[in-house]
């Protein structure tokens, strides 16, 4: 009975401590102005002022609205002061978007206007990290309920492999590290700490972690020799063209860490269905794990080469409607847009269709092993 009580206030104690700890971090971000540089107003009044039909010269139609806004300075030497704000925002709202009151804006103010009774500025951006928390959270909550444990590791692991990422990032940007390598080193990392914190210290783990770097790099390694095969031919790299950095380079690395995500969610799934149906019949030959190993990649590469040409191509949708909404030619449009995000489907589903094996060989050298220990 008392071990039950301490028990049962344990849980309410790591209860209070979590809630706490949301409560005081939503607080926080929701008062934070003070930690920016840049000026940051809240929106108290919102008006239209006038409403425009526009028609461009292929009959797509569309409304401009003029918007008067007037806020309250969050932060800085101007704290307190009221800024007068003009907004344009179109209907479709491809690259403007209309404010309301609550909102947090980030201003740049008129020189010739700090002096005067009512300043003037422009909107550079908004202050969305008050929404981000409120989502992580709300995210990192159904991974507790759900997952328990495991969806407290997943959370580490996620939160871990955005660091690692953000500060890879930097290596290359800031101090000129070579891309490729700093790639494949973040493979290695976001592997091993993916299936190692929310998977443990075990054979299961070590088999998908073997099998995804083998099944990411060799995926990578045949798009690439193809890529040299054919000289590129059909790539379009228009889209990456504003940057003043080496895009194919980029394009590989890009396709390097795009493939991991699909071969490592194969793996573990194989991994974890060899030595389910092991641990469930010791007894089971080695011919029927092969069998029931490959049906069930069976099964797993049919629906993940789907998924994965669902989610590469869906980003490029709102592109592909305004290229034809502006007569572009259907061949031009899907050419321009859609090339690259076929090439990273197609290595994912080679390095998908490649993991099932090599996961299922390395599974049964695995069960071998701990045969051989009983």
């Amino acid at each position: 009975m008392k071990h039950q009580k301490k028990k049962n206030l344990q849980s309410i104690l790591k209860l209070s401590f979590f809630a706490s700890l949301v409560i005081l971090s939503i607080v926080f971000v929701f008062h934070n102005a003070f930690l920016y540089d840049r000026p940051i107003v809240k929106i108290i009044d919102s008006s239209i002022t006038e409403t425009e039909k526009v028609v461009d010269q292929y009959g797509n139609e569309d409304r401009i609205s003029t918007q008067i806004l007037t806020g309250i300075v969050q932060n800085g030497k101007q704290k307190g002061r009221n800024v007068a704000l003009t907004n344009q925002y179109s209907y479709s709202g491809a690259y403007d978007e209309a404010y309301q009151v609550g909102n947090e804006v980030f201003v740049s103010f008129h020189k010739n206007t700090v002096e005067a009774e009512l300043m003037t500025g422009d909107i550079t951006g908004v202050k969305r990290d008050k929404y981000t928390i409120i989502i992580a959270w709300l995210f990192i909550i159904v991974l507790l309920l759900i997952g328990k444990k495991q969806g407290l590791y997943t959370s580490i692991s996620l939160g871990l492999n955005i660091i690692l990422l953000s500060y890879a990032l930097d290596l290359y940007v800031q101090y000129g590290f070579n891309l490729i390598w700093v790639s494949i080193l973040l493979t290695l990392l976001f592997t091993a700490i993916s299936l190692l914190l929310t998977n443990g210290w075990n054979e299961k783990s070590y088999t998908a972690i073997i099998a995804t770097i083998i099944g990411t790099l060799l995926s990578v390694g045949i798009t690439v020799f193809v890529m040299w095969l054919t000289a590129e031919e059909g790539l379009r790299y228009e889209e990456m063209q504003f940057l003043t950095r080496p895009y194919k380079l980029i394009f590989i690395a890009g396709l390097l860490i795009g493939s991991l995500g699909a071969v490592m969610d194969v793996a573990i799934s194989i991994s974890t269905a060899m030595f389910e149906l092991y641990e469930t019949n010791k007894n089971i030959s080695i011919q029927q794990l092969k069998q029931s190993g490959f049906n069930i990649g069976k099964d797993i590469m049919g629906t993940m080469t789907n998924i994965l040409l669902f989610a590469y191509v869906s980003g490029s949708i709102p592109i592909l409607i305004v290229y034809l909404m502006n007569h572009s030619p259907l061949d031009f449009a899907l050419s321009i847009n859609l090339s690259l995000e076929l090439t990273r489907a197609l290595a994912g589903g080679i390095g998908i269709v490649i993991t099932i094996p090599i996961g299922l060989y390395i599974s049964i050298f695995f069960i071998h092993r701990k045969e051989d220990k009983l």
